[in-house]
């Protein structure tokens, strides 16, 4: 299992993680588990095959929670 964290600075609350969390595993088959910390504006993702992280990059840059950097 591969884990990735980002910073996602439009993460304000837990219902933005909560939304992010649902998309993701309800999307992009493979992604395991997604914790995030909206204090840190920090999401960590842990997948297997078939997600890759380009799957969850556009994704998220999708439902406006695009990653920092």
């Amino acid at each position: 299992m591969t884990s990735i964290t980002y910073t996602v600075p439009n993460i304000s609350c837990n219902h933005c993680v909560n939304t992010i969390r649902m998309e993701l595993l309800d999307t992009v088959p493979g992604v395991k588990t997604v914790q995030g910390d909206p204090a840190r504006k920090q999401v960590t993702i842990a997948y297997d095959d078939p997600a890759t992280k380009q799957a969850i990059e556009a994704l998220l840059a999708e439902i406006d929670y695009a990653v920092q950097g």
